[in-house]
C-alpha cells in the first residue's frame, strides 16, 4: 500500500511507509519533521514538570515553614522519579492504542494537575512531608511522556534516520530538566529564595500551549498501532533486557543526577539555594545537547561502539569525582560531574539507536531465510516500539537508584557521597563489559552477536 498524506489532523494516516524513498522525499519527511517539532515541545514540558521537585526542594527551609532534612528532601526527589518510571510502560502502550496526536494532547494537558498542586502546597507553611510526597507523585505524569513520544516518533522516520531523530526528540525533552533549573535560578535571583510557587506557576500557561500545539499540528499514524501481545513478545526477547541494563546506566544516570545535582551540591559543599541553582542547570543542559550527538555518532559508527565509549568515559568520570571529593575541590567536582552528564547524554542516544538496528537486523535475517519482507519489517517496528517502552521504564528506575544511593550515602557516618559513587563506578564497568560481550565481540550474523548489526546499520546509512 502506498502511504497517503493526511487530509485532516484528527484522522489517522493510513499506510505510512517512510522506507519508501519516493514517499519519504515527497511527503514523509515533511510530515515527520512537523510531528517531531511538536513532540519535542510536549516532551520538553513533561520533563520540566517531572523534575520540578529537584528545584522546589532547594527552596525548602524553616524560613518558609518547610524545615526538611537532606534525607527527607531526597525522598521528595525520588517520589516523582519512581512514579514517572512506572508510568513509562503504560504510556508507551497508550500511544499505540489511542494514536500519537491524541495521546500527546492528553498527556500534555494532564500536567496542569501536578503543576497546579505544587503551586498551591509549597505556599502552605507546615505542610507535612507525606502530603508533599503525594503531590510530588503526580509530577511523575511528566516522566511517562518520554516513552509515548519516542514510540510515536520512531514510526515517522526510516531506520537510517532514527538515530538522529530519536536523539533530537529525546534531547529536546531532556532539556526540560535544565530549563526548570534555569527557571528556579531566575526565580531565586528575582524574587528571592522564599517563593517556590513561582516556579510551578510559570509552567501552567506553557502546558496549555503544548497541548494546543499537539492538537493543531500533530498526526495519528495507523502504523503505530500495535497488535495485542507486542509488549509480551518484546519481554520474551533477550535484547530487551540487555538494552534495559545499559539504559539504566545511561538514562538512569542522567535523570538521577539531574534530580540530585542541586541537593548534592548543597549537602557536599554547604551551598545556599542560590549558589546551588547557579550551577545545577549546566549538567542537564549539556547532557541533553549531547544526546542527539550520541545518535548521530551511532548512525556513523554503530550504537554498540559508541555506547562502549560512553561507559568507559563514565567510569573515568566517576573516578574523577571520587578524587575531587577526597580533595574537597569544588571546581574539580563540578567539571567531573558535568563531564558525566555529557557522557550519559551520548550514551542515551547511542543505546536507543541500537534498538531499531537490532530488530532491523532480525528482520533482514528472516527475509534472507525466506520470510515475507513486509511482515518481517512490520514486526521489527512493532518490537522496536515495545522495547523503547520497556527500556525507558526500566532505565528510569536507575534514577531512583541514584537518588536512594545518595540518600543512604549522605545519611551514613561519612556524610558524603563517596559510597554512592563507588556503586555507580562498579555498575558502569559492568555495563561496558555487557556492551562488549553482547554487542561487539565476534562477527556472527545473528542478532545475538550484533557486531553485524552495527555494520549493517552503517552500510544502510552509506547506501542511503
Amino acid at each position: 500500500m502506498t502511504a497517503r498524506a493526511p487530509a485532516g489532523r484528527a484522522r489517522w494516516i493510513e499506510g505510512w511507509n517512510p522506507e519508501d524513498e519516493r514517499f519519504w522525499e515527497s511527503t514523509g519527511k515533511h510530515v515527520a519533521r512537523r510531528n517531531l517539532i511538536f513532540s519535542i515541545v510536549s516532551e520538553h514540558i513533561g520533563f520540566s514538570v517531572w523534575s520540578i521537585w529537584s528545584v522546589l526542594v532547594l527552596f525548602m527551609s524553616p524560613e518558609i515553614g518547610l524545615p526538611f532534612t537532606a534525607s527527607e528532601k531526597f525522598l521528595l526527589v525520588v517520589t516523582p522519579n519512581l512514579v514517572g518510571a512506572v508510568l513509562r510502560l503504560p504510556y508507551s502502550a497508550a500511544v499505540t492504542r489511542f494514536g500519537g496526536r491524541n495521546w500527546t494532547i492528553f498527556s500534555s494537558a494532564v500536567l496542569l494537575v501536578p503543576a497546579g498542586l505544587a503551586c498551591y502546597f509549597v505556599q502552605q507553611p507546615g505542610t507535612p512531608l507525606w502530603v508533599l510526597m503525594l503531590v510530588g507523585a503526580t509530577a511523575g505524569l511528566g516522566g511517562g511522556n518520554f516513552s509515548s513520544s519516542m514510540t510515536n516518533i520512531t514510526t515517522f522516520f526510516p531506520q537510517r534516520h532514527q538515530g538522529w531523530a530519536l536523539g533530537l526528540n529525546a534531547g529536546g525533552g531532556n532539556l526540560g530538566v535544565a530549563a526548570v533549573q534555569v527557571v528556579g535560578l531566575l526565580v531565586i535571583a528575582v524574587a528571592g529564595g522564599t517563593n517556590p510557587a513561582y516556579v510551578a506557576a510559570i509552567y501552567l500557561p506553557l502546558i496549555v500551549v503544548a497541548a494546543l500545539c499537539a492538537a493543531l499540528f500533530m498526526d495519528n499514524v495507523d502504523a503505530v498501532r500495535a497488535r495485542p501481545g507486542a509488549l509480551r513478545e518484546a519481554a520474551a526477547n533477550k535484547h530487551t533486557w540487555w538494552i534495559s541494563v545499559l539504559y539504566i546506566g545511561t538514562f538512569g544516570s542522567f535523570i538521577g543526577y539531574g534530580f540530585a545535582f542541586g541537593l548534592v551540591l548543597q549537602t557536599e559543599f554547604g551551598f545556599t539555594p542560590l549558589q546551588a541553582a547557579s550551577w545545577t542547570f549546566l549538567g542537564p543542559l549539556l547532557g541533553s545537547v549531547s544526546r542527539p550527538v550520541g545518535g548521530w555518532l551511532s548512525d556513523r559508527f554503530g550504537g554498540g561502539r559508541v555506547t562502549l565509549w560512553a561507559f568507559a568515559g563514565m567510569t573515568a568520570g566517576t573516578g574523577a569525582l571520587l578524587f575531587a571529593s577526597s580533595r574537597g575541590s569544588f571546581a574539580m567536582y563540578l567539571v567531573a560531574f558535568i563531564a558525566l552528564f555529557v557522557l550519559t547524554g551520548v550514551g542515551n542516544g547511542s543505546t536507543y539507536k541500537m534498538i531499531p538496528a537490532i530488530f532491523a537486523k532480525e528482520a533482514e535475517d528472516a527475509v534472507t531465510d525466506g520470510g515475507e519482507a513486509v511482515a518481517a519489517f512490520s514486526r521489527a517496528r512493532r518490537l522496536s516500539g515495545a522495547v523503547i517502552g520497556i527500556a525507558g521504564a526500566v532505565g528510569a528506575l536507575g534514577g531512583v537508584g541514584i537518588n536512594l544511593a545518595f540518600r543512604a550515602s549522605y545519611g551514613g557516618e561519612a556524610a558524603n557521597g563517596d559510597a554512592a559513587l563507588l556503586v555507580f563506578l562498579c555498575y558502569y564497568v559492568l555495563c561496558a563489559l555487557v556492551t562488549w560481550a553482547v554487542y561487539l565481540r565476534g562477527s556472527r550474523g545473528s542478532a545475538a552477536g550484533p557486531r553485524s548489526v552495527e555494520a549493517r546499520s552503517k552500510a544502510e546509512a552509506t547506501r542511503a
